[in-house]
């Protein structure tokens, strides 16, 4: 078994004790969120205090705590790069509003015609 440790994308400054890892939840569990670097690489991010975290995602943003073995073995089969305390994000957008309904036409409309 190769070492995770040694994947792609595995930084040399990593520190080695526990990290917070931003995530998402859903139903029954939580899901690791991974961001794009402005090149459009996939990218892992971690943060080495959740202030750090909460700072730069926003204090309503869900997070778990990984060794940074465990973060590297989530990461290096996806090819992903792996960011420690990233000191900015982009804005988060909106979600997509959800298709209205078609319109019905108004009755006293379809008795006119």
């Amino acid at each position: 078994m190769t070492d995770p440790r040694s994947g792609p994308g595995t930084a040399p400054d990593v520190p080695d004790g526990p990290l917070y890892v931003p995530v998402r939840p859903e139903r029954d569990y939580f899901v690791t969120c991974f961001f794009r670097t402005p090149s459009g690489r996939r990218t892992a991010v971690a943060f080495t205090t959740s202030v750090r975290l909460l700072a730069t995602l926003g204090r309503d943003h869900h997070w778990i705590r990984l060794s940074a073995a465990a973060l590297r073995s989530l990461t290096s089969p996806l090819g992903c790069a792996l960011v420690v305390d990233p000191r900015a994000s982009a804005r988060r957008l909106r979600p997509p509003r959800a298709a209205s309904p078609p319109r019905r036409p108004r009755e006293d409309t379809q008795r006119r015609r």
